[in-house]
């Protein structure tokens, strides 16, 4: 529970950076311009004069550029190139050079046929290893811009192409005829781009206006206009025999309905996604306020006595099982190498109670191999405590393959390996269960905690889960509604950690273990301290040896067997000599082999391989067009 608690704070933070900066993917980049704004006027050839104005954030970077994807059937050519620094007030005009440059010098530039074949214009900005906020404005004229048809004049021009690597936070651009026409609704308007974040109208008899929020490199801004015949008054190098409204009316009105069903879309998208945000948010803060009660009137049992040391078993009849629980003060399940102990655990246990012998004898190399004999089999068939009958069960099945009744420990490690995933998961699941069915029967569980625990645990993961699905939900919607989709779900983000924060106290406030859970638990702990300490104690209070076998059960279960051996030779220097096979038979094989560790490590083998088996006339952007796909070109920094 403590790892979900702890994944789920880290990902509540890692989220929320991912949403902030997906607002703008330039945070981790060298280059955003705050505006982009066009200046683009129509002379009376068709051509058009245009002023790129760039407000730009520029860190890192050496040299700036534009290209145009050069098509003699879109447009004639680039001229008059020209580049100045406008910042704050400065007007330095940039010395044109006649060299492609990959680094173009400081304050040179040049609007120049590029390798690619396309038409680029670059500048020095002398920014290597440098950040600052310059202002830039690029001039040129494009040849043939406007083509003639028998009806009308067409624009139909990208302003910025897909090829184009900054963000935007905002692009602006007014297009000028060279002549005004008696009414505006004679100039016919159309803007794509793929955010559909744009809007452009005709603001005036000679003008047109567009904007465009919140662009993202990658994608595209072209207008596309049509205007009366006389409005050119000179003579247009493109010029076509045939008229253009109708195809032009048509295709606009299919991407237009296109767009609008994308929007509708997308707003019926945001409007569930707001709903479901409100719906969980009140949720969340009504469960906040109820946790928050539960934590001010719940308080921790305490044992009814401070033990330090135990020194005697708490329970007689207590398995293995049931005290790693109870020593662990475990609440949900024990983990999956906790299994392997209470394995090793319950063959020294049985081994005691006379079920199973577990020898040491010498094999055909000369070498201490340890064996494990069946003395009762109906003994283990009926065992009371139900884990270590689901054991000695597993125990017979690997007795079965045997002719004599006698397993070897390399025998039974090798069946355990071998075992089927579904046998070693409902074995370890039984022993689970059954442990924890026998501390509720004995008043040592209260059975409706235990229940309110497991499902406030679940609600826990459950809102985890939302909280993912509705960060993935504002990340795909921050670009549509920018600011206020971002506050939303920073204010959920809020709502949910401060939920998560108090249902992970809530839940540790809820106290599965009665008072004579509290009080076990104390004795089962003071035991364990008592075993990992007991050679710092007065050897008086070391009771005699015969006792260790039986402790040296519950040692193996809390995994701490090695060292109370260690201790153990420490308070018995002549330890080994001491005990023989005879007299203390499974003290001796912990003192003179690795039986617990190698049993444990085999189980926990098992459960490891077990696991990861199952394991038109103006308004709004559409996104149609790209009759001018790669007019815009590209740009960016380098």
């Amino acid at each position: 529970m403590k790892k979900i608690k702890r994944l789920g704070i880290v990902l509540l933070f890692l989220v929320l950076f991912l949403i902030i900066g997906n607002k703008s993917d330039a945070a981790s980049s060298s280059l955003e311009l705050n505006n982009l704004n066009f200046d683009a006027k129509i002379l009376e050839n068709g051509d058009m004069q245009v002023t790129e104005t760039w407000n730009i954030d520029i860190e890192d970077t050496n040299t700036l550029y534009k290209t145009f994807k050069t098509d003699s059937s879109k447009y004639l050519g680039i001229k008059d190139v020209k580049v100045k620094e406008v910042t704050n007030g400065i007007n330095k005009e940039f010395t044109e050079t006649s060299r492609l440059m990959y680094h173009v010098t400081k304050d040179y530039y040049y609007g120049l046929i590029n390798d690619d074949g396309n038409f680029e214009i670059a500048w020095g900005v002398g920014l290597d290893d440098k950040e600052d906020t310059r202002t830039y404005e690029i001039s040129y004229t494009v040849e043939g811009a406007v083509g003639r048809y028998s009806d009308y004049n067409q624009l139909y021009w990208q302003f910025v192409g897909e090829d184009f690597e900054i963000d935007a936070k905002k692009i602006t651009g007014t297009i000028t005829l060279p002549k005004a026409v008696d009414d505006k609704d004679e100039i016919r308007v159309w803007g794509h781009t793929a955010g559909l974040n744009g809007e452009i109208y005709v603001t005036a008899n000679n003008k047109i206006e567009f904007t465009i929020n919140d662009f993202k490199a990658g994608t595209y801004v072209e207008i596309r206009t049509l205007f009366p015949l006389d409005v050119l008054s000179g003579e247009v190098q493109r010029t076509y025999n045939h008229p253009i409204l109708d195809d032009v009316l048509e295709e606009e009105s299919v991407w237009a309905e296109e767009a609008n069903r994308l929007r509708n879309q997308r707003m019926m998208y945001v409007v569930i996604f707001y709903i479901a945000i409100i719906v969980i948010g009140v949720l969340l803060i009504i469960n906040i306020i109820r946790k928050i009660k539960l934590i001010i009137t719940r308080k921790r049992k305490k044992p009814s006595e401070e033990i330090i040391y135990f020194r005697e078993i708490p329970r007689a009849d207590s398995s293995p099982a049931e005290a790693l629980y109870l020593e662990k003060e475990v609440k949900l399940d024990l983990q999956q190498n906790d299994i392997g102990k209470i394995f090793s655990a319950t063959l020294l246990e049985l081994a005691l109670k006379k079920l199973i012998e577990i020898q040491s004898k010498k094999n055909e190399k000369g070498k201490d191999e340890i064996s494990i004999k069946l003395l009762d089999r109906e003994g283990l068939l009926g065992l009371e405590n139900k884990d270590e009958r689901a054991i000695g069960e597993f125990l017979l099945s690997a007795f079965n393959k045997q002719k004599d009744g006698e397993l070897t420990v390399k025998e039974l490690e090798k069946y355990i390996k071998n075992a089927s995933t579904t046998k070693i998961l409902n074995l370890q699941e039984k022993v689970k269960e059954e442990a924890k069915k026998k501390l509720i029967d004995k008043n040592l569980i209260n059975k409706e905690e235990k229940e309110k625990y497991a499902k406030e645990s679940s609600m826990q993961v459950l809102f985890l889960t939302l909280f993912i699905f509705c960060v993935i939900g504002s990340i795909a919607v921050v670009d549509w509604l920018g600011n206020l989709a971002i506050i939303g779900c920073v204010a959920f983000l809020i709502i949910m950690l401060l939920n998560l924060i108090a249902t992970g106290i809530a839940i540790a406030k809820i106290d599965i273990f009665t008072q004579e859970g509290i009080d076990e638990i104390a004795k089962w702990k003071g035991l364990k301290k008592y075993m990992e300490e007991f050679s710092l104690l007065d050897k008086r209070e070391v009771p005699e040896i015969a006792i260790w076998e039986k402790f040296l059960v519950f040692a193996t279960a809390f995994g701490i067997a090695d060292k109370v051996l260690k201790q153990l030779k420490i308070v018995y220097p002549d330890l080994e000599n001491t005990i023989n096979v005879n007299t203390y038979p499974y003290m001796y094989l912990m003192v003179h082999t690795d039986f617990s560790r190698s049993f444990s490590n085999a189980i926990s083998t098992s459960m490891s391989t077990a696991y990861s088996s199952a394991s038109g006339g103006g308004g709004g952007f559409s996104g149609g067009g790209r009759w001018w796909p790669e007019a815009g070109g590209g740009g960016g920094g380098r």
